[in-house]
């Protein structure tokens, strides 16, 4: 059986499913019922593995075992093999998200923040830095800045950044609002975003920016988050952000947002285009 390498690639990727898997599945869906020794001929998997792939496959719910001698192997329809992924999605994020919960109040927990805490003294201040790659895990980042706030949120971002800030850190800036931090937010809002600028604006003071665009997060002016590239032309996969714990840089950055900051537009003044 001759199937496409990218048609492959796609299936583990799709399926989260080693080379293997994928090739016996396919060869499986090919034939309709099979044994494993025919299946091993079929898919080019050596014969030592493909019970153990045969396995994993039932495990999933991607097969069924048929008894008898010999023992065979029956295709669920793909249709109920996607539902049947889904669900165990599902309930392996659910129990991964309750262990995760419990380390909380765990001594494992304590022992790791323990580690933290001594580590961070030998570290200088310096070499607190890094770079982040993706706009998911660049938002993760920002996320855990924003839960730190004690004073101040700054956050400057262009017109589509705004829509995405909503999704990503709406639920920390609610709370740092509640703990009486004092979150900014600079970006050009126009009618694709006036609704969510609104939104914003609930637990932050919006105000519109016209003639530049830029990225970037000051969080209590000792932390700043700034992000290399036009998100108009970058992949979010390829997205690349800069993170720095310093209070030199960031303050001064700080207090030169602040000159800028007057003479930015505040929500209420602006006019949204095909509004009355």
């Amino acid at each position: 059986m001759i199937v496409k390498e990218e048609f492959l690639s796609r299936l583990r990727k799709i399926f989260g499913l080693n080379l293997y898997e994928v090739k016996v599945w396919t060869a499986l869906l090919s034939r309709g019922t099979s044994t494993a020794g025919e299946l091993s001929n079929i898919s080019d998997v050596p014969r030592s593995r493909t019970y153990d792939i045969l396995e994993s496959l039932e495990k999933r719910g991607f097969i069924v075992m048929k008894l008898g001698k010999p023992i065979k192997f029956v295709a669920l329809k793909p249709e109920e093999v996607v539902e049947r992924a889904k669900k165990n999605l599902v309930r392996e994020a659910e129990e991964r998200s309750n262990r995760l919960e419990k380390l909380k109040g765990d001594e494992v927990l304590g022992e790791l923040s323990s580690l933290f805490h001594e580590g961070i003294k030998f570290v200088e201040p310096s070499d607190l830095s890094g770079s982040l790659r993706g706009r998911q895990n660049m938002y993760n980042h920002l996320d855990m800045m924003v839960r730190g706030a004690e004073k101040s949120v700054t956050i400057v971002t262009t017109g589509d950044g705004l829509n995405r800030k909503v999704e990503a850190l709406m639920p920390s800036l609610e709370k740092a609002k509640k703990r009486g931090v004092v979150v900014r937010v600079a970006a050009q809002v126009n009618e694709k975003n006036a609704k969510i600028a609104k939104e914003i604006n609930k637990v932050a003071e919006v105000r519109s920016v016209e003639g530049f665009k830029a990225r970037f997060v000051i969080i209590d002016g000792e932390q700043i988050m700034f992000m290399l590239l036009n998100d108009d032309e970058v992949h979010p996969s390829y997205d690349v952000g800069i993170w720095l714990s310093t209070p030199f840089f960031a303050s001064a950055m700080e207090k030169m947002f602040e000159l800028s900051w007057k003479n930015f537009k505040p929500l209420s003044k602006v006019k949204i285009k095909g509004k009355k």
